[in-house]
């Protein structure tokens, strides 16, 4: 699979199309697949964050979600052709595991928020079989969820959870979780369960939904866009000067 990585060695990067192409064939032959998408922010904290780092690297499969990282690569000379948002290759792989009868688990959010992303799911695609779902406060006990998930039987397994914690949890359990594809998905049952609301297809074409984001929750936004954003145009810099791209 191709993938891209600021830190290492860029490659073209993969299309949606090519993402579930992969992921479909992958999980049919029960090759073990961990994905991740890097946006500004996490290419920022990995830079910071060893842990987090090694998470992201450890992943099959990554994609950017996130025009700053598109529109960066592209300014150190490398054929990024899209992005494949988060949100967006969620609701592909599941309508793919609904078509293939590939059960699925949730884990995440709130519990009210993971049971109504589950309900709408279920009623969005009436064949997806659900193995599970679990809210995303677990931490006194991992273990538990993670044996909860294994016995499930689930095939597929997407993780609501902030960044750090979802990358390392998934590298720190990949061996025992007993499923066949696992990917991190933030935010994503907040936006499913109608708890936020996703920027106009407009503004995402033009890469503006972190604008959008500022925008309905300004007090807590503005400065993290600020400061990684500066940090990353900072990345890019010394990249491009450097020539270590």
């Amino acid at each position: 699979m191709q993938r891209i990585n600021f830190l290492g060695n860029p490659m073209d990067s993969a299309s949606m199309q090519q993402t579930v192409q992969v992921i479909s064939e992958r999980v049919a032959n029960k090759q073990f697949t961990q994905h991740v998408v890097v946006n500004v922010a996490k290419l920022v904290n990995m830079g910071k964050d060893p842990e987090l780092a090694a998470s992201v690297k450890e992943c099959d499969i990554i994609n950017i979600d996130g025009m700053g990282v598109v529109l960066g690569a592209r300014f150190l000379g490398h054929k990024v052709t899209e992005r494949v948002a988060g949100v967006d290759l969620f609701l592909e792989l599941l309508a793919m595991a609904a078509a293939k009868g590939y059960p699925v688990f949730f884990l995440g959010a709130k519990q009210e928020v993971v049971a109504e992303t589950t309900a709408r799911m279920l009623t969005k695609y009436p064949q997806l079989k659900v193995a599970g779902y679990h809210h995303g406060y677990f931490w006194d006990n991992e273990q538990a969820v993670v044996e909860q998930i294994k016995a499930s039987g689930a095939r597929l397994l997407f993780v609501a959870i902030t960044s750090p914690k979802k990358e390392n949890f998934i590298n720190r359990w990949r061996e025992q979780l007993g499923v066949d594809f696992v990917m991190g998905v933030g935010g994503t049952f907040d936006v499913m369960a109608g708890k936020v609301k996703r920027a106009p297809v407009w503004m995402q074409n033009y890469g503006l939904e972190w604008f959008y984001r500022v925008l309905q929750e300004p007090g807590r936004m503005w400065k993290r866009y600020l400061v990684t954003n500066s940090a990353f145009a900072w990345m890019l810099l010394k990249a491009k000067v450097s020539g270590k791209q």
